[in-house]
């Protein structure tokens, strides 16, 4: 802290954060050294503020078809600045001009889910996640590229064959389904016996 001149009696503390708790002590020195402190002050809450660090990890993906998935780091309590702390999430489809916004009233909040039929499977989104509390909209995050969801794989696989090995193993081949910009990658095959 700054040194005060001995024949002051008051000073301003500045860069304190909003909306926190503070107690004070005052401590006299001289040339011999520092005497003890003060007792601490009442306690006393900087007035609250505008939020002004957005969240971080914007992310998501996945879902469901015809779902927007969006992900975030949420801010932590320290840096909510104020009361009523809550998100503002604004999505476009990619080339669009056009925000789509949402509210998220949720402190704990860390996702939210878009729904839409009319959203085509693994669709690229941009988004951007900000804050805000009773002072107002805060800071937004840069822009992140999220797909929306998958749909189901709409073709069987082709070629399918089997070659017995053994008494008891058979086995199966099959062509794989190439990616599809609706379907998305496969995951997983099921073989079914019948």
């Amino acid at each position: 802290p700054e040194v005060i001149n001995g024949r002051t009696h008051q000073a301003t503390v500045v860069d304190l954060s909003p909306w926190v708790e503070y107690e004070f002590r005052v401590v006299a020195s001289n040339s011999v050294g520092i005497g003890e402190p003060s007792r601490p002050s009442a306690l006393l809450k900087t007035k609250a503020a505008v939020p002004v660090v957005a969240p971080t990890n914007i992310s998501g993906g996945g879902g469901s078809r015809s779902e927007l998935v969006i992900t975030w780091e949420p801010v932590s309590e320290e840096l909510q600045n104020g009361e009523g702390f809550g998100y503002i999430v604004m999505f476009r489809p990619l080339g669009s001009t056009t925000w789509t916004k949402a509210v998220v009233a949720s402190v704990e909040s860390s996702r939210y889910v878009y729904r839409n039929e009319s959203i085509t499977p693994l669709s690229p989104f941009e988004v951007k996640v900000g804050v805000y509390n009773n002072e107002g909209e805060g800071t937004l995050s840069s822009i992140s590229i999220i797909y929306s969801g998958e749909d189901e794989p709409q073709i069987a696989p082709a070629g399918a064959s089997a070659l017995s090995v053994s008494a008891a193993a058979v086995e199966v081949s099959w062509l794989p389904i190439p990616w599809n910009r609706h379907t998305g990658r496969v995951l997983g095959y099921e073989v079914r016996a019948g």
